[in-house]
């Protein structure tokens, strides 16, 4: 044994110095969060740390990161879809950072394995913050719509079962301090495997960040067992890099196998989806991380209640293997414009290839070239390679294969679309947003059968108490309003009640 331990080459060696290098951290949160990733690396790379110094600069360095990672996260969903350098550039510098962290937690543990039983009282804390961490990537990975790395689940199923060998899963513990910093092992585990669970990726990157905290919110009333059990209809074997799924019968029922499920949570989510209904907000009481619309938050609400419910979501219907082509435009303008020139390639215009399809939509592959504009709830223009007319469908789910190819899941609203001209009836509101010969995009080639038809507007146009004139194929029809089916920034797509002009 040495009689006198020398410290390792390493900048924050010294306490003293490195709470200097940590207080004179960039303002700019961008520039601060880069500069603590690579002090969290650095420390992670030195292997002469003592386990419990290690843990302190580590904790130092999370705890300078709060308000700045806050900061980032709020910009980047903030981020106009214009600005893809931007975007690109904060989510690599927010993963990068998370990936860090995690890693950094993952090295204290390792070292107590090895025998360093300085932190040992902290290792609930430091499995837990390591939890929540690789969680936090997930929800980066999945902002980028996948794919998932797999490194990702095998250290959340190590983590665990580490965790259960020390028998500490369970225990309330204060993970960080203030008000929403109380955890356990077991909660933060459960938070990872539901978002996982959550199919996210059918979701806009704002919904996704509703869905998560949502997650957290409920983190509490979810449900584990070590066997299969009511309300546990998912599974996820600890000892596999693999994602969590659905249990399925004749399912391998191993010792590593952990299932879980919603448990207490979905009466719980129904009840807020109730109290978000009556108050027409969200009650003070739930945190959400900032300040969402009621109609949002609804409907990532109803996300969640069907993919945390007992039974799969079933499609509605069969999809078929197909191999071709579709020419698409994207946007409300952009299809008005295709449909005044039918016969010609609009400029702009992308081939995508078609895997599969159904009655309901197309699943197809991006071209790694172009699709910078796509985002899930996209409005696109569809014409395959023998249609004689556009179609027009909405982008419902975007995926990143193992290639790194964006595959998309689009919901088609029509196969045949046509241009009309529109202009208010009867008495104007004062709140009428149609104007006098607004184009809009017919879906219907006929009343369904509530006599109804279906248009997309553009965008805000769409009013409840102004009849509306529609001019097509020489006839004039009087629409009476009836629903607003969907609204986003670039259109309305809503229903009317037809009577066709004398």
């Amino acid at each position: 044994m040495a009689l006198f331990a020398s410290k390792p080459d390493h900048p924050m060696a010294d306490i003293k110095q490195a709470k200097t290098y940590i207080a004179e951290l960039p303002a700019d949160a961008y520039k601060a969060i880069e500069e603590i990733a690579y002090w969290l690396d650095s420390i992670t790379r030195t292997g002469e740390f003592k386990a419990d110094y290690r843990y302190a600069l580590i904790d130092m360095l999370d705890q300078a990161a709060k308000n700045h990672q806050h900061k980032l996260s709020q910009d980047y969903l903030a981020t106009e879809r214009k600005q893809k350098f931007l975007e690109t550039r904060l989510w690599k510098v927010m993963f990068e950072f998370w990936k860090a962290l995690g890693d950094a937690y993952l090295r204290c543990i390792e070292q107590y394995q090895a025998g360093s039983t300085a932190i040992k009282k902290d290792l609930p804390v430091i499995v837990a913050r390591a939890l929540r961490a690789l969680t936090l990537q997930l929800k980066w990975q999945l902002l980028r719509y996948g794919p998932i790395e797999d490194r990702i689940w095998a250290d959340i199923g190590r983590l665990y079962q580490f965790a259960e060998t020390r028998y500490f899963v369970a225990d309330q513990i204060a993970i960080y301090p203030g008000a929403h910093g109380t955890s356990s092992v077991q909660r933060e585990f459960l938070k990872a495997v539901i978002l996982g669970v959550s199919s996210t990726d059918g979701l806009a990157p704002l919904r996704q960040e509703v869905a998560e905290r949502v997650v957290a919110h409920f983190g509490g009333l979810f449900t584990l067992e070590e066997q299969p059990a009511d309300g546990c209809n998912y599974f996820l074997d600890l000892a596999m890099r693999e994602p969590p799924a659905r249990v399925r019968k004749g399912a391998a029922d191993t010792p590593t196998v952990r299932f879980f499920g919603a448990g207490r949570a979905l009466p719980a989510l129904y009840k807020l989806m109730q109290d978000i209904k009556q108050k027409d907000g969200v009650p003070s009481d739930v945190y959400l991380g900032g300040n969402f619309e009621a109609d949002l938050v609804q409907s990532v609400l109803q996300h969640l209640a069907m993919y945390w419910s007992d039974h799969a979501p079933a499609r509605d219907s069969e999809r078929r293997k197909i191999a071709t082509r579709l020419t698409v435009v994207h946007g409300y303008q952009e299809i008005l414009a295709g449909l005044a020139a039918p016969d010609d390639v609009p400029d702009g215009s992308e081939s995508w290839i078609v895997e599969n399809i159904s009655e309901g939509g197309y699943g197809a592959i991006i071209p790694q070239v172009k699709g910078d504009w796509v985002r899930v709830g996209s409005l696109v223009g569809l014409k395959t390679e023998t249609a004689k007319f556009w179609g027009a469908g909405v982008i419902r789910r975007l995926t990143r294969d193992k290639f790194q190819q964006r595959c998309v899941g689009i919901q088609l609203l029509s196969k045949s679309v046509t241009a009309v001209r529109l202009a208010p009836a009867g008495h104007v509101s004062s709140f009428n947003a149609t104007r006098e010969g607004d184009r809009a995009i017919l879906l219907s080639v006929a009343p369904d059968q509530n006599g109804e038809i279906e248009l997309l507007l553009r965008v805000g146009s769409f009013t409840r108490d102004q009849s509306l004139e529609m001019s097509v194929g020489g006839k004039s029809y009087l629409l009476k309003p009836s629903k607003l089916v969907e609204g986003t920034e670039d259109f309305d797509w809503a229903k009317f009640g037809l009577l066709e002009r004398q």
